[in-house]
């Protein structure tokens, strides 16, 4: 989903220095001589410069490894993917780059394990296969979840309450939408740990290290209850753009693949699993080194690839540019510049089975020249990667960090706004017999289009819009009620209109509204607080759940907004690992999770300027 949604002066130079963690109440690492630089800093520039600032093509950028924690990348350097290459290092040396890197010293945040499981917890439960489908929760992205599936209805929300709460260890942020299935919660973590939780407890069945920090929601794929011999996968992919695919059961690796070569792709938005093949959403990070005027912007093109979810092996990968960036000119320090670029895909992608297409929704280009499939809509055929049509909702649109930068070379003629589709795209069923295309933009516009041809139906501006603005990582369904989540946060731009942020509902048949719930601003100055709802929102019958970035979880009437049940995430609680631990700012594609009478919470979006934490809480009836 959207990472880039704040740039406010502050913000921009904070995510610069460190790279997208600029989340405010952060100890700092050991000041150095007022005339000395960061002892990691000689480490970098001596071992590791010469690969991660562009020289070598397939290595990330140092832009992508200032998002880690000092944890996975030390983690990276001792056991991981850099050993060979840090053998000369000392101990002290890879604990020095993994701080200079990250900005800030180990042990930042919680950092003790939960317990293993022992035991009847842990056993996995073959008798129950996922019930939710995917990071939508549907095949169709529409993020409702039936009464049974549920379990929660209005007579139970007086009574429930925190039943356990799980830390995440060496984490400031938690953006891994929790999976259900076999007994089991699968997240995924910031430090790029995976794990499997026992449903009743928190304890850990099994942990899986990845490369790096992990977004996505894991999806799990189904079997038939009761079935011994099924072998379940579970599927993910991590900041540094690998996708993988791991035992259900145990956690060992089955495969994984890197699908672009780009130094700075990565996978935000959550894999979709459909009739035995996996369809991967392909975004990137290179908006950020495009504010250096000596980095050669921009090459990157975003994409979905289908896998064989069973084998890895790659079926097709459709670009949403088709051609390849070439050289454009020089920018005005004499730095190549190329294009066209971007229009990465941040979100899952919605299947319609009656089509046999799947829609995904397109960022800004990175750079000149605009495309047409920026901002974009996208129909793909599933079985061949073919482009049946696109609907641009926002022309004209390139963007990347340069822009809004004391360092501007490398800003498109465009210069924005930056409007993408970072929320998910979502394919639903009216009563009245019609299809839709549903699509919320960062602009505020909600768009509704005809799925055969992709040609527009209605479109209504719900939010204001902006950089943090409008419809941020995902909307929900039921029936024909569409529940859009506006964000609209300060991001120092000045608009002709007023913020919006709070909850509305939308009739799909007619595109108008239904009701409108504008957020009340609870934050009363707490620093990196706002009012708005960024994390894509969740529906149950006559229920809409939502997570905000002043850190409340809300529960309100479906058909009028009313306010039923609400509970802040951001005082300390006691977690299942011993430690007391708190939430955050609600964001990113991480949504809340209902089944069998339990909410499951994530909180923490701590990046970008809004509030750090690192909890999952589960609430249910005691």
């Amino acid at each position: 989903m959207n990472w880039k949604t704040m740039l406010t002066a502050a913000a921009l130079l904070g995510l610069l220095a460190g790279c997208g963690d600029s989340t405010g109440p952060k100890p700092a690492p050991p000041p150095a001589a007022a005339d000395q630089p960061p002892p990691g800093q000689a480490v970098y520039q001596r071992i590791c410069a010469n690969c991660h600032e562009g020289q070598v093509p397939k290595a990330p950028h140092k832009s992508m490894l200032e998002i880690m924690s000092p944890e996975s990348i030390y983690r990276a350097l001792t056991v991981g993917v850099m050993q060979d290459e840090a053998a000369p290092l000392s101990e002290r040396e890879k604990k020095q780059v993994a701080e200079y890197l990250a900005g800030r010293p180990f042990g930042a945040a919680a950092g003790r394990e939960a317990p293993r499981c022992a035991g009847a917890a842990a056993v996995f439960d073959r008798s129950a296969p996922p019930m939710l489908v995917n990071w939508g929760l549907t095949a169709s992205n529409t993020r409702f979840i039936d009464g049974k599936t549920a379990g929660l209805d209005r007579a139970d929300l007086d009574g429930l309450s925190l039943l356990w709460a799980f830390a995440f260890p060496d984490a400031l942020r938690v953006r891994s939408e929790p999976t259900l299935a076999a007994g089991a919660v699968y997240v995924g973590s910031h430090n790029g740990t995976v794990y499997a939780l026992d449903q009743a407890t928190g304890c850990v069945r099994w942990t899986f290290e990845a490369s790096a920090e992990v977004r996505t929601a894991v999806v799990v794929s189904p079997w038939t209850a009761g079935d011994t011999a099924s072998r379940p996968l579970a599927y993910f992919g991590d900041l540094l753009g690998n996708v993988y695919a791991v035992d259900a059961f145990t956690g060992q690796e089955v495969w994984r693949d890197r699908p672009d070569e780009h130094p700075n792709a990565t996978i935000t938005g959550s894999p979709a699993l459909y009739d035995g093949r996996l369809y991967v959403p392909v975004s990137s990070l290179e908006v950020t080194p495009a504010a250096d005027p000596h980095f050669e912007c921009c090459k990157f093109r975003g994409s979905v690839v289908a896998y064989d979810a069973a084998s890895g092996k790659r079926l097709w990968q459709t670009f949403t540019i088709d051609q390849p960036p070439a050289v454009t000119g020089k920018n005005a320090v004499g730095t190549d510049m190329y294009g066209p670029s971007g229009a990465p895909i941040w979100n899952s992608p919605a299947i319609d089975p009656k089509r046999g297409q799947l829609y995904v929704g397109t960022g800004e280009n990175y750079s000149s020249p605009a495309t047409t499939t920026s901002d974009a809509i996208f129909a793909i055929d599933m079985k061949t990667g073919a482009v049946r049509w696109t609907y641009q909702a926002t022309p004209h649109d390139a963007w990347n960090m340069a822009c809004d930068s004391k360092t501007p070379a490398n800003c498109p003629k465009e210069n924005g706004p930056d409007f993408d589709f970072g929320a998910a795209v979502m394919f639903a069923s009216l009563s009245n017999g019609k299809d839709l295309v549903l699509g919320g933009q960062k602009s505020g516009m909600v768009t509704a289009l005809d799925p055969d041809t992709g040609k527009l139906a209605w479109n209504l501006k719900v939010g204001r819009g902006g950089i943090q603005g409008g419809v941020h990582f995902g909307m929900a369904a039921e029936g024909d009620t569409l529940y859009v989540p506006i964000s609209d946060g300060e991001d120092g731009r000045t608009y002709p209109e007023q913020r919006r942020p709070g909850l509305y509902a939308v009739d799909m048949k007619t595109g108008q509204y239904i009701w409108k719930a504008p957020a009340e601003d609870v934050c009363n100055g707490r620093k990196f607080c706002e009012p708005g709802l960024s994390a894509p929102a969740t529906a149950i019958p006559g229920m809409v759940v939502t997570g905000g970035m002043d850190g409340v979880v809300r529960i309100q009437d479906g058909k009028t907004g009313r306010l039923l049940w609400q509970r802040d995430t951001t005082p300390d609680v006691a977690t299942v690992s011993g430690v007391r631990a708190h939430g955050g700012s609600i964001g990113g594609g991480a949504g809340p999770v209902v089944e069998g009478g339990r909410l499951y919470v994530d909180s923490g979006y701590g990046i970008y300027g809004h509030m750090p934490g690192n909890i999952l809480l589960v609430f249910g009836k005691k």
